[in-house]
């Protein structure tokens, strides 16, 4: 259309042709959802014995992350160990800094943070690593060292598609009703901590909002004013 216009102003066609065509009406999107804090439960349970996907929607699950950012994490942004003896303590953390947007950016500077890890989130990750290098090992000359903490059997990039059809199963096996989709991770984990009494400027901290408002009309499905942590949260919750 763009280029139309910039030929009819320049003289090259009579008409912008296009200007008369009535486009197609998009269809309005699912509104996402979150799950109560039982069925988030059944859903750790679950994930824990899946071999590619569970530390995935255990991460996504305690942290908030976005599902782009997941997919975009790299090894060398997590620290499983932490820091314990160190005048200031360093818990376990992932530096959420890159997602698989244009260009690998996170989709705001707010939305760069590192974020302090829950102890069954430590635990999946370790075992996924554990079974990343039998894989690597098994693909042999196929595997790709990307680097990434989430991959495919021979170490490429995971599918948006393969992660959705991947978590819907999950669900099912966690005897969760009704379809689901990866973004409602970072949904549910917004409500829980709202829900156990984290204040909403806390939580946009975390959830990595531009602003509390963000947090407020399109992740409100419980909110409550009373400021804690979000690691701590989570543990209590689900350890």
């Amino acid at each position: 259309m763009r280029a139309i216009r910039h030929a009819e102003a320049n003289d090259h066609v009579g008409r912008n042709v296009a200007s008369f065509v009535k486009p197609p009406q998009g269809k309005t999107g699912r509104p996402s959802r979150a799950m109560a804090a039982t069925a988030a439960a059944a859903l750790l349970a679950a994930a824990k014995d899946h071999p590619r996907l569970g530390a995935y929607v255990i991460l996504s699950l305690t942290t908030g992350i976005r599902t782009e950012e997941a997919r975009a994490l790299r090894w060398d942004h997590v620290d499983l160990d932490g820091d314990p003896d160190a005048r200031t303590p360093v818990p376990p953390s992932i530096a959420v800094w890159r997602s698989v947007r244009l260009h690998g950016d996170t989709k705001t500077e707010k939305s760069r943070r590192t974020l302090a890890l829950p102890q069954n989130a430590v635990t999946a990750l370790r075992e996924h690593r554990k079974r990343q290098v039998e894989a690597r090992l098994a693909a042999g000359e196929l595997w790709q060292d990307t680097g990434l903490v989430f991959t495919t059997s021979v170490g490429t990039p995971l599918d948006a598609s393969h992660v959705r059809r991947d978590f819907r199963a999950l669900c099912k096996k966690a005897g969760i009703e009704g379809v689901w989709a990866p973004r409602e991770l970072r949904h549910t984990f917004v409500s829980v901590m709202s829900e156990s009494g984290v204040a909403v400027e806390e939580i946009a901290h975390l959830a990595g909002h531009a602003s509390s408002r963000t947090t407020e009309t399109i992740y409100r499905h419980e909110l409550r004013p009373v400021i804690t942590t979000g690691a701590d949260v989570m543990d209590r919750i689900f350890t």
